[in-house]
């Protein structure tokens, strides 16, 4: 059977998907998948894999994908982050039966993929992008995506998208935000960019940013012209989002336990999804917080949520026994509802572009603007500095901008030296054993 293309390919393997859950690192896993499937979500994104490690990890390969295998968790795109056409397409290939999709991760903006030479740090680098989708385009057996950010001119994200498009890339989702804007800095997604993408490719586009609820997901759709609306911190808050419901919270979060028995994760995962869920009540129960925390297995977190739902009820009684919330704290916490980031303070934009949180952090030099997890690790240990200054500097790989390994003579990272190794092999096959492939 040939392989599907644009809108064929969107209409017929993908069934039309308008409602879409992010990929999301550590959060769309297969149980919280299948959580979003019963509760409105069409299609589902695995968590950003690292190509290079899917290639060379057979245990990695079988925890991320391999042992997920799930007839109710279709359709499916698998996302990779890569910087090499070759690894990219190995890591596919082991992919492709498993999945409806393989998509190329183009919007990840965090400090991680800024060191690791992916995501959005890619996105000024059109031949290399050029190379890995065209190679994908004519290797795999199903269709390529991709899923990218916008630059600050609408203008360049076009022919940015139009690039995409022409090196094979099949549907794409656009992030109407830059790399810069993330976490308190995130801001307002452009649904600008997202229209003007949609009107100049010939391909299926999906929407991201700004959804929260239901009506949202409708009116960009209605603004945008867009084939469907990808949503991450609304689903994590909401996973009945696009269901247009505000359940119980305690609904949700028993019924993605009882996903999570039968489909184990890793406990921090589920943890994590709680505080999701929970956030709002944990701001009026902050005891529970610290409980939920320290918890070490499954029955932990379970008895926390059970305890969250009892105190939630007993709230509601006297609620409606006329006795008002104080602290001006969320009058009804116990519903799902969206999480609204406090956004940048006066002053943090510059030139039209919100400044990185380090960049304030830097500039002010106190702990009050550091961002939570530092200040954590501050008070774990007072001595810690974050001066980037006094920060070890490494050596990177002088092929893809790892780091390089210590033992390496030829100043490549691990990978790569291996690689180096491996074709020298094919040249002498009596070299191998003495080549240092410890990078």
């Amino acid at each position: 059977m040939p392989k599907l293309q644009g809108f064929e390919f969107w209409s017929r393997t993908l069934g039309g998907a308008r409602h879409v859950v992010a990929p999301m690192v550590d959060q769309s896993e297969l149980a919280w998948r299948l959580l979003s499937r019963r509760h409105g979500a069409q299609l589902c994104y695995t968590p950003m894999l690292h190509a290079q490690v899917f290639v060379r990890d057979a245990n990695y390969r079988k925890e991320n994908l391999y042992c997920e295998v799930c007839p109710e968790d279709r359709p499916l795109i698998v996302q990779f982050c890569a910087n090499d056409p070759e690894v990219f397409v190995q890591a596919a290939l082991l992919a492709q039966d498993y999945c409806d999709a393989i998509d190329l991760n183009l919007g990840c903006p965090q400090m991680i993929a800024k060191r690791g030479h992916y995501g959005a740090f890619l996105q000024e680098e059109w031949d290399l992008l050029q190379r890995m989708i065209l190679l994908a385009h004519e290797k795999l057996s199903v269709p390529v995506t991709c899923k990218i950010r916008v630059f600050p001119e609408i203008d360049k994200t076009v022919k940015y998208a139009q690039m995409l498009e022409k090196a094979g890339c099949q549907l794409l989702t656009v992030h109407g935000r830059t790399k810069e804007q993330k976490g308190p800095l995130s801001g307002t997604a452009s649904w600008e960019h997202i229209k003007a993408v949609r009107k100049a490719v010939a391909i299926p586009v999906f929407a991201n940013g700004n959804i929260q609820c239901l009506r949202d997901v409708e009116r960009c759709i209605q603004d945008t012209g867009v084939q469907g609306v990808m949503s991450a911190e609304g689903n994590l808050h909401n996973p009945a989002l696009f269901e247009g419901r505000s359940p119980a919270v305690w609904e949700l979060a028993e019924e993605y336990l009882d996903i999570v028995r039968q489909h184990p994760c890793p406990l921090s995962y589920v943890r994590a999804h709680l505080f999701k869920l929970w956030h709002h009540t944990l701001q009026v129960h902050q005891e529970l917080r610290e409980e939920l925390a320290k918890v070490k297995t499954l029955e932990g977190v379970t008895a926390v949520n059970q305890e969250l739902k009892l105190r939630c009820q007993e709230d509601i009684s006297r609620q409606k026994e006329g006795e008002k919330p104080s602290g001006g704290l969320p009058f009804f916490h116990w519903i799902c509802q969206p999480y609204f980031r406090p956004g940048p303070r006066e002053g943090s934009k510059e030139n039209g572009g919100a400044r990185s949180k380090r960049a304030l952090e830097e500039e002010e030099g106190g702990t009050d603007v550091l961002s939570k997890n530092k200040q954590k690790k501050q008070l774990r240990n007072p001595h810690k500095t974050f001066d980037p200054s006094l920060k070890p500097k490494y050596a990177k790989c002088d092929q893809c901008g790892n780091p390089k390994g210590n033992r390496c003579v030829f100043n490549l990272c691990r990978g790569c030296c291996k690689k180096r190794a491996f074709r020298e092999a094919a040249d002498c096959p009596g070299n191998l054993p003495l080549l240092n492939i410890e990078g």
